[in-house]
């Protein structure tokens, strides 16, 4: 089983979310966010929160990473850096779809960038520009904090 397929462990935020790979085109990955009722930010109008569309870019920008073909499965990740930018509300009742491309990795930096968009990805509703510090500890928390004691 590679990265991709274990998008169902994935991780409790992202299940909260309900973002699902629909695919893979080339080097890069799609995801679906279907809309929902918990994600709204502004009950008046429907339209999804910020921060939704914010969790599901970081996170397909992760998983990017985990596509690129010089990926090291044993590697850990962890957010270094994520610009979003906000080009205009999703629209109420529809699903949001991201498209996410690893397009540099280095031994210690991955280089991605993401779109966030519902009818046609030349038209998004937020754009991403992410970095990721590979080879990050991978300690289980009850281990560090003990560690520090």
């Amino acid at each position: 089983m590679n990265d991709l397929e274990k998008l169902q462990d994935q991780s409790p935020h992202a299940a909260a979310i309900g973002f699902v790979l629909t695919g893979t085109d080339g080097p890069a990955c799609l995801f679906k966010m279907p809309y929902a009722e918990h994600l709204i930010g502004d009950p008046d109008t429907g339209v999804i929160h910020g921060g939704a569309i914010t969790a599901i870019l970081d996170n397909a920008c992760g998983w990017a990473v985990r596509n690129h073909p010089d990926w090291d499965s044993e590697s850990s990740m962890a957010t270094l850096d994520l610009r979003i930018d906000y080009m205009e509300p999703a629209i109420p009742h529809l699903d949001v779809l991201v498209r996410s491309e690893c397009f540099k990795l280095t031994h210690n930096i991955a280089f991605v960038r993401g779109v966030a968009y519902q009818k046609d990805v030349n038209d998004p509703i937020a754009t991403s520009m992410a970095t990721f510090m590979l080879g990050t500890p991978n300690t289980p928390r009850e281990q560090e904090i003990r560690s520090s004691l």
